[in-house]
């Protein structure tokens, strides 16, 4: 069946969903249903559907642009391979830079995201550090006789490896790191620092109260964007790590 004929099957309030969805690149299912006055459960099964017939993607809390979209924007959450191919100098740059920074021996969450995997893949150069993280990827980008890898969570979520649940946030909230490597989707000219997806914003925001130092690793295309929803500001990170100038705080998105 065609795109079109998938679209010519929806009620009128599922086409507006999805057309929302292609405007504005994500929606969240608490807007939808204050919107359309109706409950955030049938907005969520008009999502499921709109998903299943591959119309958007669904993501906790939403839905965006699916892989066979229409008008997407910059926002649009792009699919992890091709995440892994685009600004790799940039990401390579931000990598060293990090690796170059931490105190050797230290206790680090790293994050989820590409750029947290090639960070993960530069810092496992340097022997000896002690790391926890959410992502699958970044835990098997280290060499496990060379450092004391920790895997936090149980479920496997999607293409990047990144791991969900509450054991995270409960593993998270008994620890005390030495660094935590933040990443994100988007900084806005405000300074707000954001991601699209909820369930990973909730760890993002309980390794950074876990962390003694926090590090905020983002290329400069990250800045000047927006994404669903804001998780910190620049300023509540001892330096932001983008690859362009020597760390430090505080730090003025302006420049990126």
């Amino acid at each position: 069946m065609t795109r079109n004929a998938r679209r010519s099957r929806l009620n009128r309030r599922q086409t507006e969903i999805l057309a929302r969805v292609e405007s504005l690149g994500f929606v969240t299912i608490e807007s939808m249903a204050e919107e359309f006055d109706v409950s955030a459960q049938t907005v969520r099964r008009d999502i499921i559907l709109l998903s299943d017939a591959g119309l958007l993607q669904r993501f906790h809390g939403g839905a965006g642009i699916g892989s066979g979209g229409i008008g997407a924007t910059e926002t649009v959450r792009l699919d992890h391979e091709h995440k892994r191919g685009v600004a790799i100098d940039e990401k390579q740059r931000v990598a060293e830079m990090a690796a170059d920074l931490l105190p050797e021996g230290a206790s680090l969450f790293v994050d989820v995201g590409t750029t947290c995997e090639i960070t993960a893949i530069a810092l496992n150069r340097r022997p000896g550090f002690r790391i926890f993280t959410n992502s699958m990827r970044v835990a098997l980008a280290f060499d496990p006789a060379a450092h004391d890898v920790n895997v936090l969570g149980r479920k496997v979520e999607g293409r990047d490896g990144s791991l969900v649940g509450e054991e995270i946030m409960l593993s998270l909230a008994a620890l005390r790191v030495d660094c935590a490597l933040i990443g994100c989707s988007a900084v806005d000219v405000d300074g707000r620092v954001m991601d699209f997806d909820l369930s990973k914003i909730a760890v993002k925001k309980a390794a950074m109260n876990a962390a003694t130092r926090k590090f905020l690793i983002a290329t400069p295309s990250k800045f000047g964007r927006t994404a669903l929803s804001a998780f910190a500001d620049v300023s509540d990170f001892d330096a932001v790590i983008d690859g362009t100038d020597v760390p430090r705080a505080p730090y003025s998105p302006s420049k990126a």
